[in-house]
């Protein structure tokens, strides 16, 4: 792993970092770029904004490893008003939303998680939207997979979340690319030992692709999460290759990450979704992306001492 990398993930974990980055002078501008707003409203209008320029959002109330049954409700509360929202600003075809269980309850109970899960499903169901599961690190894959089992026994288009990084991953699209199945391939944004993850990025891009084979031939809706143009040149050619008409699958990139290349797609045809996180708890999302592309780095840093 890039020792840079290896660093920020670390410094996701650190208050004494955390509430350094949070009081520094330039970090509203960083956080502003990346994350839609602490509120409802605010992430709803960063929807209407995104739909006007033809492309879709999934929404992620950000907030993750979630300690008490309270905040596990205080995040079921805010999906089902994010949800209310989107409904009544006509806005609900446009966006779903993005759940971790972790934020949930899952560390407390695994039930619990999935019965939260489920309000969640229930109420986009009846905002006419979807909701897609988020994957976290690897020790919660197989849970995350049964509690999905369990939801698309009543909402077979539950969303499943895979990550090219993992070596299980070509297995696991396998059994998820069935008819109805909707499944976001990413590459992976937690520390994992090698032991579960490759390690070299060469080989995340070459098992990205044999997923995204897998999901292409098989009957459900593939939702490419990447923002890497050799992967974007390559999917294109694989659609093709498998005959995919546009619609039949979508690209999905993060807010705030390749906006012109988001607008470049769906000015093409495609169905463009972007990644929308908000809430209080940004710290330790805005520390993944950066993460994942360590680039990003120096613009974060001279952000964080400018006063301008």
């Amino acid at each position: 792993m890039n020792p840079l990398r290896s660093l920020i993930l670390a410094a996701a974990g650190s208050d004494a970092i955390r509430r350094a980055v949070a009081t520094a002078p330039g970090t509203r501008g960083v956080v502003n770029r990346f994350v839609a707003g602490e509120s409802t409203a605010e992430a709803v209008e960063v929807v209407r904004r995104l739909a006007g320029d033809g492309l879709h959002a999934s929404l992620d109330y950000l907030g993750e490893h979630t300690a008490d049954t309270s905040q596990a409700e205080r995040t079921v509360q805010a999906y089902l008003a994010l949800l209310d929202r989107l409904h009544a600003e006509g806005l609900a075809d446009r966006a779903e939303v993005s759940v971790k269980l972790s934020a949930v309850g899952q560390e407390l109970d695994e039930k619990l998680a999935v019965d939260n899960a489920y309000r969640i499903c229930a109420a986009a169901e009846q905002c006419g939207t979807t909701v897609t599961l988020d994957m976290e690190d690897h020790t919660t894959t197989d849970a995350t997979l049964a509690a999905l089992a369990e939801l698309r026994r009543a909402w077979p288009w539950a969303g499943a979340v895979l990550q090219s990084y993992l070596r299980r991953t070509e297995a696991d699209a396998a059994a998820l690319a069935v008819p109805e199945s909707r499944v976001r391939l990413c590459k992976g944004a937690y520390a994992e030992p090698a032991t579960v993850a490759f390690a070299d990025g060469h080989q995340v891009d070459l098992s990205y692709v044999r997923c995204a084979n897998v999901l292409l031939e098989g009957g459900g809706y593939p939702m490419f999460a990447t923002h890497d143009p050799r992967l974007i040149a390559v999917l294109g050619e694989r659609v093709r290759w498998y005959g995919r008409k546009q619609g039949s699958y979508e690209y999905q990139m993060l807010y705030g990450v390749r906006p012109d290349e988001q607008l470049r797609l769906a000015a093409d045809g495609e169905t463009v979704r972007v990644y929308v996180p908000y809430g209080e708890q940004w710290y330790g999302y805005l520390m993944r992306r950066l993460a994942e592309r360590p680039a990003n780095t120096a613009f974060f840093l001279r952000a964080l001492v400018s006063r301008s």
